[in-house]
């Protein structure tokens, strides 16, 4: 009776706002007793334009250096300036 886990990205998606790309990361643990599996988890994290993509996997690192593009990287700092600008307190003149 070996208990063994695995640990997989059973699911990466592209999601495009249309000026941006982030990347939406499942990855899948699964723990099987001779081969069958017993259980499965799930946990998610996403990859911003500007995330240091080095820790991720080959295949996650691969598709965000398709994606993020200088534009969208341009596009998603201009966006977070943006947001920042926005949430700054007002200065009294």
């Amino acid at each position: 009776m070996a208990l063994t886990e695995e640990t997989l990205n059973d699911k990466i998606e592209i999601i495009n706002n249309g000026t941006w790309s982030c990347i939406q990361v499942r990855t899948a643990t699964i723990v099987k007793r001779d081969g069958t599996e017993l259980a499965k988890t799930f946990h998610r994290h996403v990859v911003m334009p500007d995330a240091d993509v080095s820790a991720e996997d080959a295949d996650v690192a691969d598709i965000c250096a398709t994606v993020f593009t200088s534009a969208c990287k341009t596009a998603y700092a201009a966006h977070v300036a943006a947001q920042a600008a926005a949430m700054a307190p007002a200065v009294a003149e």
